[in-house]
């Protein structure tokens, strides 16, 4: 059986190894990106990250249903789910209804995969007229909107100072920026407000993320925790129409260290693209 956790990491970092961000692709976004053309949910965001193209995908055979044909010589993508183990399914009987603590230690969520094609790669089908939800305010306006909806609804104090430094405090569940006069372009301001609001969401009244509490400097769970704040920035500057300049953050070095995080943990970017989610989507309320 293929390690699918590894698959997957294989390909980030091949991506990476190219200078490519896989989450900085402009489809990143809970509003926009790869959908499948028969339920029209969009895919989780490891899979928006993992897909080539925006739009519609759907199965071999959801496709042949539909009445498209894939051409001949084409190569499907890969999107992954969790799947209870079989073991799990098993201990379900009608006889064994009651969980015990040993029962729901022996659960286990199993990462599979399966192949999706492009419309691109199908003939026969025409796309379908989609109306994807937009933000149509100005893109800086509607990124402050966001954010001081978001701690205020969450009851999060913001410090607000000339500084140096941006970080949230767990203990003091505080997030501390700089002024927004100390940022060139206004965007990266947000960029940043939005990575330290990230952090935020792993609070024990909110998600309550583990790394957050326990993570140590240069540990696996900081490095994780910067990550899913790493992502979650991405995401909502994209869903938002914020345009930021990556240059700096596709540098070598910065792409370096995120080699080096994923060689050292094959599940760390399906955990952390599965928590960033989470957080985005508690950052905008959905």
């Amino acid at each position: 059986m293929p390690d699918v956790y590894q698959i997957v990491t294989d390909r980030v970092m091949a991506a990476l190894e190219m200078e490519e961000v896989p989450w900085q692709r402009p489809w990143c976004s809970v509003n926009g990106g790869a959908y499948n053309r028969v339920s029209g949910k969009h895919y989780s965001l490891i899979n928006q990250m993992l897909l080539s193209h925006s739009g519609e995908y759907a199965t071999f055979k959801q496709w042949t249903e539909l009445g498209g044909k894939v051409r001949a010589g084409e190569r499907g993508e890969m999107v992954v789910f969790f799947k209870w183990s079989d073991r799990d399914k098993e201990d379900k009987t009608e006889d064994n209804k009651e969980e015990t603590q040993e029962d729901n230690r022996s659960r286990r969520p199993v990462l599979r995969y399966y192949k999706v094609f492009h419309i691109s790669q199908v003939d026969g089908v025409e796309p379908i007229e989609r109306q994807i939800p937009v933000y149509n305010a100005d893109p800086i306006e509607e990124g402050e909107k966001v954010f001081w909806n978001y701690v205020s609804r969450e009851g999060i104090k913001v410090e607000l100072e000339p500084s140096n430094e941006a970080y949230y405090s767990p203990s003091r569940d505080l997030i501390h920026l700089p002024e927004l006069r100390q940022y060139k372009d206004p965007a990266e301001f947000y960029s940043t407000a939005f990575h330290e609001a990230a952090h935020s969401t792993g609070h024990e009244s909110r998600l309550n993320r583990v790394g957050l509490k326990k993570a140590s400097f240069g540990s696996e769970l900081y490095g994780k925790e910067e990550l899913i704040g790493e992502i979650s920035s991405v995401v909502l500057s994209n869903t938002l129409g914020i345009e930021t300049d990556h240059s700096v953050k596709n540098s070598t070095a910065y792409i370096r260290g995120w080699l080096k995080a994923l060689q050292n943990d094959r599940r760390l970017i399906i955990q952390a693209a599965g928590q960033a989610e989470k957080a985005v989507n508690l950052i905008l309320n959905m």
